[in-house]
């Protein structure tokens, strides 16, 4: 899945700038993407951790519920700044090694934790994904932040017991560490074809406002408790 977004988002783009400058921004911004740091201007930073689900797999980074979401803070919470550090393919055990460096990096008030999808397309073990969610949240809120831990389904071949024990696995993770739990974040497009890009896993743009939707509910009292302190 890497490997598809490096040729939709960078070898695409190149071709059709064909120039050694163009060549060299695409790079580095590939190089450079989720670590940056926060701006002198924001206030409070919200770094989202995630999959292809959160990197706006199949369209523009812009049309993705991330964007979205960083759009509807600037015009609802002034002075946030979100970091999306989101990565096609990637699985609970390297969110778990890229999360220190995040977080040094934009020492956010709020964590949004979206992985565990690929771990169960892998078929890993669920006890490991439990224990990766549960130690990137207690990370997080070690460093002092508040964390929302996004549920994820898996299509129902891979069996019902592993099915159930994936599902399963977030509300544990939340009610253990005290993170806040949102519902699974495609409701309402997961089984709508339309919503769905041709592969039947990731959703299209048209679908972004509504997975926005079914989390921002979930963020405002973490966004609002941050802003008051």
């Amino acid at each position: 899945m890497i490997m598809q977004l490096f040729l939709r988002r960078v070898v695409r783009p190149i071709a059709s700038a064909g120039s050694q400058a163009g060549r060299l921004l695409v790079t580095l911004g590939v190089l450079t993407l989720g670590q940056h740091t926060p701006s002198a201007s924001a206030e409070h930073s919200l770094l989202v951790l995630g999959d292809s689900i959160s990197a706006a797999y199949g369209m523009d980074l812009e049309q993705g519920w991330v964007a979205l979401l960083e759009q509807r803070l600037a015009s609802e919470h002034p002075g946030w700044q979100v970091a999306n550090a989101s990565i096609s393919g990637d699985t609970t055990g390297g969110g778990l090694r890229r999360l220190p460096e995040l977080l040094n990096s934009h020492q956010p008030a709020v964590v949004v934790i979206e992985l565990g999808g690929n771990d169960g397309l892998r078929g890993f073990p669920i006890k490991r994904m439990r224990e990766n969610l549960s130690a990137m949240v207690q990370a997080a809120q070690s460093a002092g932040a508040r964390v929302a831990l996004l549920s994820m389904a898996i299509p129902p071949n891979f069996g019902k017991r592993y099915t159930d024990l994936f599902m399963a696995s977030f509300e544990q993770v939340a009610t253990s560490t005290g993170a806040t739990l949102v519902p699974f974040i495609l409701d309402g497009v997961a089984t709508d074809s339309q919503l769905m890009q041709a592969d039947g896993i990731h959703p299209t743009a048209a679908a972004q406002p509504i997975i926005l939707d079914n989390v921002y509910p979930w963020l405002t009292p973490l966004i609002e408790q941050a802003s008051a302190q």
